[in-house]
């Protein structure tokens, strides 16, 4: 792991690649934190960047002090994170991975505009599929792997904290549960581990009087799976969920707070997994990716984690990656 990446940038300086609806929703999110006081906006469309900085720039007196403006990749260079939302959208019917090839021809000119520069800091993969784009992302960039992590299932994960929340009638921030493996049809509900404030799952829903509890996980988890394809043929974009999931891996990052969440990283062996970047929980903090927590699971969970990373290798192998 490269150390203390931060120090060698301006740690209150953030990038945006991609102005589209989860660029500039992301863009939004991040102003309204006060977390960075410097907000570049880079697009292929500058146009759309200008555009984008100005109208969030009315914004300002309502929230903090920050500079935002539309640049090039030469304003990059002394930024603690970039964020990476650029990339064709998802279309009603579409799953995540059909974007594959589309989305690396994207990154391969990206990526190398970020190397020309001599880039420090993190970056953050947010693009789909964002598991097979941030092996695509360490590849082509060279940089260590730490610093280079995708937004992974934390909005899967928030997702189901919503939806279980909803069902058991308690605050969804109590529910302690994640989404792991692939941040899409792939991906896992780790019910073993799930506990709401320390009670576990079964025994919180016979509190509340439910009995068909396998019934319900297997809803909840279908409800979770299959939100963004709701949302995209309801308004044919997913964007707030998202903004608000990358805020809150910034915050971490740039406030170093070690929090625990399901990014997308490496994995390097654990649970059998080799050379393929998923989501597992994973300590967050100034230097990106800080190492995976193990997590209760039992053997079927394992074996469906396992499936997960194979369907994401399988597309490695199918595009030379």
């Amino acid at each position: 792991m490269e150390k203390n990446c931060l120090n060698c940038t301006n740690v209150r300086k953030v990038v945006i690649i991609g102005c589209g609806f989860v660029g500039s929703a992301c863009a939004f999110a991040i102003m309204q934190s006060g977390l960075f006081s410097e907000m570049v906006l880079i697009d292929a469309d500058k146009n759309r960047a200008e555009g984008e900085a100005l109208d969030i720039n009315h914004g300002v007196p309502f929230a903090r002090p920050i500079k935002i403006y539309a640049g090039d990749y030469d304003d990059i260079k002394n930024a603690s994170m970039i964020i990476i939302t650029a990339g064709a959208n998802q279309k009603s019917g579409e799953t995540r991975l059909d974007l594959v090839k589309k989305n690396i021809s994207i990154f391969k000119s990206i990526i190398s505009e970020i190397k020309k520069r001599a880039y420090k800091g993190i970056l953050l993969i947010v693009a789909n599929p964002v598991d097979i784009l941030t092996t695509v992302a360490q590849k082509l960039s060279g940089f260590p792997e730490n610093r280079v992590i995708g937004s992974g299932t934390v909005l899967d994960t928030a997702r189901l904290k919503y939806e279980l929340g909803n069902h058991l009638n308690v605050d969804s921030r109590s529910v302690h549960a994640f989404i792991i493996g692939e941040h899409g049809d792939s991906e896992i509900a780790a019910w073993s581990g799930v506990n709401i404030s320390g009670v576990p799952l079964q025994k919180f829903c016979e509190m509340r009087g439910y009995c068909d509890h396998e019934g319900n996980m297997k809803r909840i988890a279908e409800e979770v799976k299959n939100s963004a394809y709701k949302i995209i043929e309801k308004k044919k974009a997913t964007y707030f969920g998202v903004a608000m999931a990358v805020k809150r891996i910034c915050e971490a990052i740039i406030r170093d707070e070690k929090s625990i969440m399901p990014i997308s990283s490496t994995m390097h062996g654990e649970y059998g997994i080799e050379e393929v970047s998923l989501s597992m929980p994973s300590i967050v903090g100034k230097e990106g990716f800080e190492g995976h927590v193990p997590i209760q699971l039992n053997e079927e969970e394992i074996k469906k984690l396992q499936k997960s990373a194979q369907t994401l290798k399988d597309i490695l192998l199918q595009n030379e990656i």
